[in-house]
């Protein structure tokens, strides 16, 4: 992961404007979830190296333009870009991120390139449809679905896919697998922001229903309630809840089950990860999954 943080870095310092470099220094690159699975898939290369960058650089402009559309103070238990040097700054270095990415990408072969492109094409998209559903409270399931396979799933996918292109193995099968990996990790990112600490996630939990994300759990406790306790959701819905208020959702969600199938939708899914391409046998694709969906931040 070493050798892509530089090649990242060695990016942004070929465009030879000092205050960007300064600001992607600050960006705490993550678990670089979608390079480890190419390189799993791909084996390591200076092709497929370059790839791991610029898609991570891709990642990492869509999660800028991420933190200033919810107004995040924190990202992964630091400041975030748009709190230490503004809204602005925050966007153009995502802007900045997104065109050397691409630029980057036009050097490739085209199916790789448009795999990627057409990635991030839909990825934008389901930006769109996450402030759209953020409006109001969110009952429906299959939207939920819908944009979080834009907004995640799209670019694991295409990591799968690139990664079997360089392999020399049928792409269709590892799409499955990278569709179905990303709905699974963005699920359990959603339970998690109702499980998990504050100091464990790195952010303050609760955040997501905060921000006007209907996430998979809420849904599930919707579905479960009486009518009296659907409006009492509702008024909670994008409010700063208060510790009685969180303890109310939470044990009602113990109590109607909601994140037990929330933990079963996301198992299912990876089962079906797994299953799409065992053929192939693969070394630590299994292992991927489980450490997805087996995590606690």
């Amino acid at each position: 992961m070493e050798k892509i943080d530089l090649i990242m870095k060695n990016f942004i310092a070929e465009l030879g404007y000092e205050p960007a470099n300064a600001m992607f220094v600050r960006i705490n690159s993550g678990k670089k979830l979608r390079s480890k699975l190419l390189l799993k898939i791909a084996g390591e290369s200076e092709q497929s190296l370059k790839i791991c960058a610029i898609i991570e650089l891709i990642h990492l402009a869509s999660l800028l333009h991420d933190d200033v559309i919810d107004d995040a103070d924190t990202r992964r238990g630091s400041p975030s870009i748009n709190a230490s040097f503004g809204t602005k700054n925050a966007v153009m270095l995502g802007d900045i991120l997104y065109s050397k990415g691409f630029y980057e990408l036009s050097k490739f072969p085209h199916e790789i390139a448009g795999e990627i492109s057409g990635a991030v094409s839909k990825l934008s998209v389901g930006e769109m449809m996450d402030v759209d559903l953020s409006a109001k409270f969110n009952e429906d399931k299959s939207a939920y679905e819908t944009m979080i396979y834009y907004k995640t799933a799209v670019l694991i996918e295409a990591a799968a896919a690139v990664g079997a292109m360089l392999a020399g193995l049928d792409a269709r099968n590892f799409k499955i697998y990278g569709k179905n990996l990303g709905l699974a990790f963005q699920i359990i990112d959603d339970i998690l922001d109702v499980t998990q600490d504050a100091a464990t996630l790195g952010k303050p939990n609760f955040s997501d229903f905060k921000e006007g994300k209907t996430t998979l759990p809420y849904i599930y406790l919707y579905e479960s309630l009486n009518e009296a306790d659907k409006e009492k959701l509702k008024s909670l819905f994008k409010k700063d809840l208060s510790e009685a208020e969180r303890g109310w959702v939470r044990a009602k969600m113990n109590e109607t089950g909601a994140i037990k199938k929330s933990i079963e939708a996301a198992k299912n899914l990876g089962e079906q990860a797994i299953k799409s391409v065992e053929k192939f046998n693969v070394d630590g694709l299994e292992s991927i999954v489980k450490s997805m969906i087996d995590r606690e931040f």
